[in-house]
């Protein structure tokens, strides 16, 4: 008999099971609710339902408002969507192109002719229709793990010939098979049980594809809504075109262009890419002026803000512009000031945490023409200080702000829109594991964030993974919703940056405690980087905006 530790809602329960129980029979044993339940962590290591236990656990039944689960979720409904166009259509095949707008963006493409197909409303309504069938048909969702060559031989039999790359980057003796009915497909994460546990879902088209929308993380009886995103969504596919343009879409291609030796030159196009975004925001910046006197840069974590403003204010001097930057975090309110979310802890992501007054003040001071003396905010102390920094406008000055609240407008409210241009930075990753496996762009500004903490914050992964929740939170909450007022939206991602971040992130990831919850998200993203192969950090220039994150910058922070 094994002894298993299970978290309810009441508080742990011993109990002891033969081995060999499965998590599921734990379930039902202790008779909790199962209706969302689709899978739990097991020592803090994400498992399936039909997993045994041989030894000790600590067992946390997870849905789909836990972030482990969300993602099991929605693999499950995209293979869903998968099979019911197999099903209809065979000689179709389905792209999962991104995430936006609360949802997966997804394009479909005829096998025969590789042409994108027009998504008709009799098309929507039978992929619709089949999804709906297979879900009322409880279909397990089975795993097989089979020797790697004959895996690879079921993908190429099924015309999978993408996976088949992407499994050889790893070298792994055995790959794992997902099977829905008959149909074969590849996931770097688990699935849910069964296919009835898709409870709560929705289809849409939307432009020339179509939006997957799961449930909500705070209410899993209800669809997520939709959000209009026409910016962003055509940064996304711009860069997309690029991607293939370069025939650089997903990972395997960047793995054959390391073997091959050809790697430099595709980071010299790669960073050509984001001086040539560079100048056209300049370029528009000056069509608007003399009226635009204040370029506010905002971005979540890890976005590469501060680069970002670097480099615009070097590519606006070579233009004959002048300017100055400005860093919100100097506008903290002092420490004891500082507002506490719901947990009791500091909330430095709400507005609140900045001096709003005193950042206007001196920003109507220096747009009058006086002299202003900038203060840095001693995150050591928790105190403003001043350093006798000053900085005064000239006749074609401009004032750059950087800092995540700056495309909100309670930050400048007595500011006319006429006189602000506003950057919305961001790192929107384009480049695919393969056609069904995304890489999310907080997975690349998490691997981002990871190292920068290691290299300047001196703060551990762990430390970095237990607060990148509260982040993630600060971001949906104070600055995605203020993107679409974005003039100009930089995409900061770089095609082969996870390749060159691999070495360094999984260093610090190893050190993740196996016995804390923030290991399962190390071990996430662990075999998320094993798809990599990585490159010498001496291959990029001083000026990339990687640098902000892996030291070595020719700019000073």
């Amino acid at each position: 008999m094994i002894e298993i530790r299970i978290e309810t809602p009441s508080g742990i329960v011993k109990k002891e099971y033969p081995a060999g129980t499965t998590i599921a029979q734990i379930a039902e044993d202790v008779m909790i609710d199962t209706k969302h339940v689709i899978g739990a962590l097991a020592n803090y290591t994400i498992k399936e339902m039909d997993y045994q236990i041989f030894s000790p656990r600590i067992i946390k039944f997870i849905d789909a408002s836990d972030v482990n689960g969300s993602r099991m979720y929605a693999r499950s409904l995209l293979f869903v969507l998968y099979k019911s166009l197999k099903d209809l259509y065979p000689n179709y095949r389905l792209k999962v192109l991104n995430t936006i707008s609360h949802g997966w963006y997804c394009e479909i493409e005829d096998t025969v002719t590789g042409n994108m197909i027009f998504i008709t409303p009799e098309i929507m309504s039978a992929i619709k229709n089949r999804m709906t069938e297979i879900v009322a048909e409880d279909v397990p969702f089975r795993r097989k793990k089979l020797p790697t060559e004959e895996a690879m031989e079921i993908f190429k039999n099924h015309g999978l010939h993408d996976i088949i790359d992407l499994i050889n980057t790893r070298g792994k003796l055995y790959t794992s098979v997902y099977y829905l009915d008959n149909e074969p497909n590849y996931f770097y994460g688990y699935l849910i049980p069964s296919t009835g546990k898709l409870k709560t879902w929705d289809v849409i088209t939307i432009a020339d594809g179509l939006l997957v929308l799961p449930p909500k993380r705070s209410n899993l009886d209800e669809v997520s809504d939709v959000i209009n995103q026409p910016k962003l969504f055509k940064v996304f596919r711009g860069y997309k075109k690029w991607v293939n343009l370069m025939g650089v879409p997903y990972v395997s291609k960047i793995n054959e262009a390391i073997d091959a030796g050809k790697i430099q030159f595709l980071i010299k196009v790669a960073e050509t890419l984001h001086e040539i975004s560079l100048t056209k925001m300049a370029e528009k910046i000056l069509e608007r002026r003399p009226d635009v006197k204040i370029v506010l840069i905002s971005g979540p974590s890890s976005s590469g803000k501060t680069t970002s403003s670097m480099k615009l204010q070097v590519h606006l001097q070579a233009m004959g512009v002048h300017s100055h930057i400005i860093s919100l975090d100097n506008y903290f309110v002092n420490r004891e000031n500082t507002p506490k979310d719901a947990n009791g802890n500091y909330d430095f992501e709400t507005l609140d945490a900045i001096d709003v007054p005193f950042f206007n003040q001196q920003l109507h001071e220096y747009l009058d023409g006086k002299e202003i003396s900038l203060p840095r905010f001693d995150f050591k102390t928790g105190t403003r200080v001043f350093d006798n920094v000053k900085i005064q406008m000239k006749p074609d000055s401009l004032l750059i702000i950087e800092g995540i609240h700056g495309l909100n407008p309670n930050l400048t409210p007595t500011i006319a829109d006429r006189y602000k241009f506003k950057i919305f930075a961001s790192a929107l990753t384009q480049v695919a594991l393969d056609y069904q496996n995304v890489i999310h762009t907080t997975d690349n500004r998490l691997i981002r964030r990871i190292v920068r903490d290691a290299k300047y914050r001196y703060y551990s992964a762990y430390d970095t993974l237990k607060r990148w929740d509260s982040v993630r939170y600060g971001e949906e909450k104070y600055i995605f919703p203020y993107q679409e007022n974005a003039d100009f939206i930089f995409n900061t991602a770089l095609l082969y940056e996870i390749s060159m971040m691999k070495d360094e992130a999984e260093s610090l990831l190893r050190k993740v405690p196996e016995n804390q919850p923030e290991y399962a998200e190390a071990m996430r993203l662990l075999k998320f980087l094993s798809f990599f192969k990585s490159i010498d950090q001496r291959d990029i220039p001083p000026t990339s905006i990687l640098r902000e994150f892996l030291g070595g910058s020719s700019f000073e922070y």
